[in-house]
């Protein structure tokens, strides 16, 4: 393929693009070229990943009750009721309640008095809590609960049993999630789903969902078979034209900002420090075992404490891998990432929504947390990614607020920590600032000659094709 009058940087001339055996071979005239693609112009930047996404959840969302644009508990109850007057289902399921600002609380009380009978499940934007009502607390055989909102370890093991669907209906929908992220400019993702990944996306691929490059996340439960089957991190799944690999190992070890619970040195407001999950003895032993196999290791760690903790686990186990969120990083910190290695995997599109849970829960601490700038000056490796459904999975919602740290209020939240484009494009892509040849064609074409100007404008950035391994996954050339 030949594609004509290709732009590759902002403010570039046009030059054309030759695709061969699924890599850029670099400029090239007519002879032997194939299909001819004339780009006008369009601005063609490498394929965009996704380096932490829950794509299960990601699907399932999209069929919930959204509740991001609640401010109380009564706005949710009344979300509610409109839903009620639908027979189906028999569950009723809403996602993206954020209760760290309301001014009332989350009670089982406050939904039984609108469904006393009919089992409701509020799921926090965060994944990290729930919200039930008396008749659901019953449904999923669960003890009575005080409030009926369950967090971390009360919650997670019932995470996949809230919107349980056949595994035909899931594939479907995660079959259309993944052509509206490949719509996007999309062409990889890191799934840290909570499920067994490498069989789910070898099925999966094997019956056409072929759109997405997919990493595939080991939770500890499945680190055993993961070993016994020989797999190590970065091995290709048989079966999946090499679009499913092998991913790390993915362990939660403390909570998050908007459940109050993520592990910190200075306590919140009401004096606790939040929770840890996994204690660092525990957790040295799971990232040893994946280590001496071959597995790296992607630790969740949002408080600076538990990201304390995490550091001195890839210290003393001399692990590979990554801390995954980073939200608050002690000084003493900062420095590590790149002595020891670990990649800081962000997810910057949670400022947006977490900055004034920061001011209030982490008052005179905010100039390190979501610290970017400080770990981009310390040398750290970054990775960007969406934490789906926490945030839409959409790459330039990621780099709009990575670049640009005005808030939707207009407000500028530590300006200091923003990134160039250059390296943020380039935590986006595995690395790459520009397309070179010799680089596998995973591309994305822009419709347009430049990039937006500011934050906003670069959110809604309007993507005229996607590209993966040479054959176009969205775009008007798009077989399907």
């Amino acid at each position: 393929m030949l594609l004509r009058q290709a732009r590759l940087a902002p403010g570039a001339d046009p030059a054309d693009l030759r695709i061969h055996d699924g890599r850029v071979g670099g400029s090239a005239g007519d002879d032997g070229a194939g299909e001819v693609v004339d780009l006008g112009g369009r601005l063609v930047l490498p394929g965009l990943w996704d380096s932490h996404v829950h794509f299960d959840q990601w699907a399932l969302s999209q069929a919930a009750l959204d509740l991001s644009g609640a401010r109380s508990a009564a706005e949710v109850v009344a979300l509610f009721a409109t839903r009620l007057e639908e027979p189906e289902p028999d569950v009723v399921v809403a996602h993206g309640f954020r209760d760290g600002l309301w001014p009332d609380e989350p009670n089982a009380a406050l939904l039984d008095a609108i469904a006393p009978h009919r089992p409701l499940v509020a799921v926090s934007a965060d994944l990290h809590s729930a919200w039930l009502n008396t008749a659901a607390l019953q449904h999923f055989s669960l003890a009575p609960h005080p409030t009926g909102l369950l967090r971390e370890a009360e919650f997670m093991p019932l995470m996949n049993e809230l919107q349980r669907v056949d595994p035909d209906v899931l594939d479907r929908w995660v079959d259309e999630a993944a052509r509206a992220v490949a719509a996007r400019g999309v062409v990889g993702i890191v799934d840290f789903e909570i499920a067994d990944n490498i069989t789910a996306w070898s099925r999966r691929i094997t019956a056409g969902t072929d759109r997405l490059r997919v990493r595939c996340g080991i939770w500890p439960q499945w680190l055993d078979a993961t070993i016994d089957a020989g797999w190590r991190t970065g091995d290709e799944i048989p079966g999946t034209g090499g679009l499913a690999t092998v991913g790390p190992m993915k362990v939660i070890v403390d909570g998050s900002l908007g459940t109050r619970t993520a592990y910190c040195h200075d306590p919140y407001p009401d004096g606790d420090h939040g929770v840890l999950t996994v204690p660092p003895d525990q957790l040295a032993r799971w990232m040893t075992r994946a280590r001496d196999h071959g597995i790296d290791s992607a630790i969740h760690a949002i408080g600076d404490r538990a990201c304390e903790h995490v550091l001195d686990c890839f210290e003393t186990t001399g692990t590979r891998g990554s801390v995954e969120h980073a939200q608050l990083v002690a000084d003493a910190d900062f420095a590590r990432f790149a002595q020891l290695g670990v990649t800081a995997s962000i997810q910057p599109a949670h400022v947006h929504d977490d900055a004034e849970l920061a001011d209030r829960y982490w008052a005179g601490r905010t100039a390190r947390a979501f610290p970017y700038g400080t770990l981009l000056g310390s040398g750290a490796t970054l990775s960007l990614g969406s934490d789906a459904p926490v945030a839409r999975l959409d790459p330039w919602l990621t780099l709009a607020a990575a670049v640009d740290r005005t808030l939707p209020d207009g407000r500028v939240w530590h300006r200091e920590h923003e990134l160039p484009w250059p390296v943020a494009l380039a935590a986006s892509t595995g690395g790459r600032e520009r397309v070179t040849a010799g680089d596998v064609a995973d591309l994305v074409v822009l419709n347009a000659d430049a990039l937006p100007a500011t934050g906003a404008a670069l959110a809604e950035t309007p993507v005229w094709g996607t590209m993966l391994g040479g054959r176009w996954t969205y775009g008007p050339l798009c077989e399907n």
